[in-house]
């Protein structure tokens, strides 16, 4: 899995038994192999339209399903487990493109997504099929292709007396919401809105680091709640769920209009990036009062629990107790690539895991498809 933030590839070594509501997951093991330089600079090169070249996506599509390969072999060895115990692999692959909403083309639908890292490649490379692609069946039955977590967090984490949210912090930041003795129709989920990704492009931009490290330049700088207010006028906000997000709104170009209001503005660097933060922290808030519903327990996922910026300042502004997602018995460093074994398990026993309710699709259907070479 390398998901919006684009660091490096976790990869979980998984064990699961069953399907559906009754599956039974085993984390074994999980890594983070974080990109090099030049990899990441050449995925980041593929998220901005005016650098991004049909070259740059078929030559990358390669790339990192070698790099993808790589890590899966690592991730075996590293923890002692025989090619004979692996029955197949998930891959997410990255996301590079995702607009569940566009303009027909010839009165055909162009709503659409794209993950690359070439699963071919993955299988010829490790000798193991690949379930690849969850996101396009979702779509074609009229979704938006995501969020797919929901499914996990509904077979691993429902309950029957809690209200809980599982709130992820990515480079976008996005909650599944489960009524307490809920079935799967009752499950809420959507994108929040940006998480780590504005935070990042500006600490870069300022420092030419790749994010606020232990949120230093948030909580060293003071809300400009005149931006803040401009921020949170974006229309995204006030749709109304299924929706998702990514880079194609608030990826690498929105992150440099916002700078350069900033300097407009004539504020700090550390206060627009205490702002921002805050974009994060209200976004969040806002849409746990949409909901409509009592919030007993929060719990936090994603490259977000690293930041005590966010997760002091969400803390504060919540009248619900915040947990890091760890204590439910799975890290949230490994949480996304358990997914992508438990849809991989999925496509396998032909259980269809798109939860409608959070999706918006027509239909259930079966997601992903296999390669095997």
């Amino acid at each position: 899995m390398s998901g919006t933030s684009a660091d490096g590839i976790t990869a979980a070594l998984t064990e699961i038994t069953g399907t559906g509501t009754e599956a039974k997951v085993k984390l074994i093991g999980y890594k983070t192999y974080v990109y090099d330089e030049e990899l990441r600079g050449r995925v980041f090169r593929l998220f901005n339209p005016d650098k991004c070249t049909v070259q740059d996506v078929c030559e990358m599509n390669f790339v990192l399903g070698a790099a993808f390969a790589d890590v899966a072999n690592r991730l075996i060895k590293d923890f002692g487990v025989t090619v004979e115990d692996v029955d197949l692999i998930g891959s997410h692959g990255q996301t590079i493109w995702h607009q569940p909403h566009a303009e027909p083309v010839s009165g055909h639908s162009a709503d659409s997504t794209l993950q690359i890292g070439e699963p071919a490649v993955i299988s010829e490379k490790t000798g193991f099929p690949i379930v690849s692609d969850f996101r396009k069946a979702d779509i074609a039955v009229g979704g938006e292709g995501a969020p797919l977590t929901p499914y996990l967090d509904y077979v691993l984490h429902r309950d029957q007396r809690e209200n809980r949210i599982l709130q992820n912090i990515g480079g976008i930041a996005n909650l599944t919401f489960l009524p307490a003795g809920g079935g799967p129709d009752d499950v809420v989920a959507f994108d929040t809105g940006p998480g780590n990704m504005i935070i990042d492009a500006l600490a870069k931009h300022y420092t030419g680091q790749s994010h606020d490290a232990d949120g230093k330049l948030a909580l060293s700088g003071k809300v400009n709640h005149m931006i803040l207010d401009e921020l949170l006028a974006h229309p995204y906000y006030l749709k109304k769920p299924p929706k998702t997000t990514g880079r194609e709104v608030f990826g690498e170009q929105y992150a440099s209009t916002v700078a350069s209001r900033g300097e407009e503005l004539g504020i700090k660097p550390e206060d627009l990036i205490a702002s921002v933060t805050m974009l994060t922290i209200q976004t969040i808030i806002n849409s746990y009062k949409s909901l409509g519903a009592p919030i007993d327990a929060v719990y936090l996922s994603g490259g977000g629990v690293q930041n005590p910026a966010i997760v002091q300042w969400l803390r504060q502004e919540l009248k619900a107790p915040v947990y890091d997602y760890s204590v439910l018995g799975v890290p949230s460093e490994a949480k996304e690539s358990v997914l992508m074994a438990l849809l991989a398990n999925e496509h396998i026993m032909g259980t269809p895991c798109n939860i409608i309710s959070a999706t918006g699709a027509r239909k259930k259907v079966v997601l992903g498809y296999c390669t095997w070479v």
